[in-house]
């Protein structure tokens, strides 16, 4: 087990090397200019401007920029934001909670919702249960989640008002644990309605395979009960691919999660990343990037520890 995670980290690196390359290099060729903030104050003069470019380094060549990057982040120091001159790590940290909750709360939404309309799918293939699911799971992956917000607010903010617009937390009051469950429940079943329609097929396709299995007839001829049977050899086995795909999903919605955290007003990583590309705040960029490509590989990483749990034939040697 230790040398295969040690081999798996190891191959991380180049990876994770290359995609902030890639990240660097389409911010280095972007059009526009950091330093567009300045050039739009009058009272700021040229040479102040050619000033600012020195000192951020914006004069140097690519390369010089990307190791000088790279240097300083072996060292533990992702730079300061050109936008509001803090510190990125600073920054990070404060958005980052944010989008863990609402991309975990997102995720447990979907699988509430995805894992009995599944189940009940595969049990009751052509039936009732299993049109109501391919309705549900259609509309769900049809729907962008810009309009699904939209209706959302109309509905419960705008018209009954029993949830607020946006942000995280009634301003100008306590922040409690219950004004963050009202702000939390809008974008987190908007989040998690991506994963509904896949997630349900996921499931339904992958126990209809395991039904067909000699142990599943040998359950039932043993006189189990269909619950246990169910749940503990149809679901169990079937569990491979429902885990691949939410291993693939769930860092990609903490990158992801830009629409939701705009229209909801929510401070996580999606709304910094927007922030930042329009004021072309290339060092914040570069710490999302590198946030998401760390999630992307350390949930590839677990998945694959994972299946050794849900699978004992599978060893990680």
């Amino acid at each position: 087990m230790r040398k295969y995670v040690l081999k798996r980290l190891i191959i991380a690196i180049p990876t994770f090397l290359g995609i902030t390359l890639l990240v660097f290099a389409l911010c280095y060729n972007a059009t526009g200019s950091p330093l567009e903030l300045l050039l739009s104050d009058p009272n700021i003069s040229e040479a102040e401007v050619a000033r600012r470019a020195e000192e951020l380094g914006l004069n140097d060549p690519f390369h010089i920029q990307y190791f000088s990057w790279l240097k300083n982040f072996f060292c533990g120091n992702l730079g300061y934001s050109y936008r509001t001159n803090q510190a990125v790590m600073e920054m990070l940290m404060e958005a980052l909670w944010p989008t863990v909750l609402l991309t975990l709360s997102a995720v447990l939404v979907a699988c509430l919702i995805s894992f009995p309309l599944g189940i009940q799918s595969a049990r009751h293939q052509n039936g009732i249960w299993d049109t109501i699911s391919s309705v549900f799971s259609f509309l769900s992956t049809s729907t962008p989640s810009f309009f699904l917000a939209l209706v959302f607010l109309s509905i419960f903010s705008v018209h009954f008002g029993w949830l607020p617009i946006g942000g995280m937390y009634d301003t100008g009051k306590d922040a409690t644990f219950l004004s963050l469950l009202r702000h939390l429940i809008m974008p987190a079943c908007v989040l998690g309605s991506t994963l509904i329609g896949s997630l349900i097929q996921y499931i339904r396709s992958s126990m209809l395979e395991v039904m067909g299995e000699d142990y599943v007839r040998t359950a039932r001829s043993k006189g189990l009960k269909e619950r246990v049977v169910v749940i503990k050899h149809i679901l169990r086995n079937s569990l491979i691919p429902v885990v691949t795909y939410l291993g693939m999903e769930i860092p990609l919605l903490m990158g992801g999660a830009v629409v939701t955290e705009q229209v909801f007003s929510w401070p996580g990583l999606g709304n910094l990343m927007l922030k930042s590309i329009n004021s072309r705040d290339y060092p914040v960029i570069m710490g999302v990037t590198i946030i998401t490509a760390v999630a992307v590989l350390l949930f590839n990483l677990l998945t694959d520890l994972f299946y050794g749990v849900l699978d004992p034939r599978i060893r990680h040697n």
